[in-house]
């Protein structure tokens, strides 16, 4: 049997939000319920919508930017946030264990408590969520998820399932030690080669969570496009330079 990681007491979630509100009062509400976390901090990153409000009335704690600053920005506002909550606490020896979570997991939240486990016994520094088959989505996700994927086994030598997941839970020490984050949607790949590198330890664990998935229209397209270009970022800035697919290579 383990024993609790004394570096970490409690869990913590983290969600960063975009224009959510017709799915984070469930995705809090869910998270609220798993076993370990006492607190939920909801990062309305540049909303238009009633997001805030609706993570609020769900009880979330929430802060937010006045623009939209990116999925990483929005990570760190939360961690830095949650610090601070942590700095006014009576009686606290350790920082608590930082779970991020996508906000349109809704009810599926709750199962997270498989990421909680290994970290706070001590047997992993951060654990990526391993979600299962999704509806396929089309269009060139998988020449994102594949850039990230041999962006990182070049760079470790670990090859990830799926390298692009944001269900992960981690230690402060871990997530301090990979700041400042890579940009936008290329903090997934980013953080996973910076705590390899940094001799953390890093475990994929199968969890049963479902999300929106990305369609096929322009918009959607454009998305893909964007966090390819953010994954790409995030390798070259590590000294990275993958093959580009042949279809993005000019003749």
């Amino acid at each position: 049997m383990t024993t609790e990681d004394p570096r970490a007491d409690g869990v913590a979630a983290i969600i960063p939000a975009k224009d959510e509100q017709d799915r984070i009062a469930a995705t809090v509400e869910a998270t609220t319920s798993i076993p370990g976390v006492d607190l939920v901090v909801v990062v309305d990153d540049g909303s238009t919508d009633r997001t805030a409000a609706t993570a609020t009335e769900a009880g979330a704690i929430v802060v937010g930017h006045a623009r939209n600053r990116g999925k990483a920005a929005a990570m760190e506002t939360g961690a830095t946030a949650l610090a601070a909550i942590e700095a006014r606490e009576t009686g606290r020896t350790a920082p608590r264990a930082l779970l991020f979570l996508d906000a349109d997991l809704e009810s599926t939240a709750g199962n997270a408590r498989p990421l909680i486990g290994p970290v706070l016994s001590g047997e992993a520094d951060m654990t990526i969520g391993v979600l299962p088959a999704q509806r396929t989505d089309g269009g060139g996700r998988g020449l994102v998820v594949d850039l990230a994927r041999t962006g990182i086994e070049r760079a470790t030598g670990w090859t990830a399932t799926q390298p692009l997941s944001g269900q992960r839970c981690l230690t402060r020490a871990a997530f301090e030690a990979a700041l400042p984050l890579a940009e936008g949607f290329g903090v997934e790949t980013g953080l996973t080669i910076d705590l390899l590198r940094a001799g953390f330890r890093v475990v994929e664990v199968d969890v049963e969570f479902h999300h929106r998935v990305t369609g096929t229209d322009l918009k959607d397209q454009l998305h893909r496009g964007k966090q390819y270009a953010h994954v790409m970022r995030a390798l070259v800035t590590r000294g990275i330079r993958p093959s580009a697919p042949a279809r993005f290579r000019r003749v």
